[in-house]
């Protein structure tokens, strides 16, 4: 057990306002976290606390990440569509997530009566990093451009480089320092999850 994971859900994970108050999400959610947690580290996976939240690996990689929302908890492989989801179950957190897939959750007993299919879903999850699978990303050239985009950037040129200069993969390259590389990639990681933009607040 992780003692920042113990504070995070006494105090909350102090990315708003809220922090140390009542109204702080993982108050609402504390009961479904605290059980959630225990599934993880009943699976033998070790536990860390990144993005401000608790992050499982296993031989430190990640493979799943516990969240509090407004409406819900949840429950997020990070290789989520690689999993068989048998009982068609998970979600994506957004319309473009490639690879995350969440399980969502409203109520303590929900998770107490599917604790058994979680475990299931979270050892399928061990096995996929074991196996060293890769999800395969779209590329960005993968996506159509709208044709009042692509007319616009046949129009100027000076804004068709703005407009490439903008692209994620530009801002994850930029860097002549591999560390600082992994830096960004791991300080975007939690927005990119959300389906956000990179200055997307």
């Amino acid at each position: 057990m992780n003692s920042k994971v113990d504070a995070y859900l006494e105090d909350g994970c102090g990315r708003c306002p809220m922090y140390k108050t009542p109204d702080c999400k993982v108050n609402t959610w504390r009961n479904e976290l605290i059980k959630l947690r225990s599934i993880a580290l009943n699976c033998g996976l070790t536990e860390e606390f990144k993005w401000k939240q608790p992050c499982y690996t296993y031989s430190n990689n990640n493979i799943l990440i516990i969240s509090a929302f407004k409406e819900r908890c949840t429950l997020s492989f990070f290789k989520g569509s690689l999993l068989k989801d048998t009982n068609n179950i998970l979600v994506s957190p957004g319309e473009n997530s490639q690879s995350t897939r969440q399980l969502r959750f409203t109520n303590v007993d929900e998770i107490a009566a599917m604790e058994a299919t979680i475990k299931a879903y979270i050892y399928e999850a061990i096995e996929v990093e074991k196996a060293g699978l890769k999800v395969r990303l779209k590329k960005t050239s993968d996506y159509p451009v709208p044709k009042e985009l692509q007319t616009k950037l046949d129009e100027s040129p000076s804004f068709r480089a703005a407009f490439e200069a903008l692209t994620p993969l530009l801002f994850f390259s930029q860097p002549k320092q591999s560390k600082t590389r992994e830096s960004r990639i791991e300080k975007s990681i939690q927005q990119i999850m959300a389906g956000k933009g990179l200055n997307d607040r």
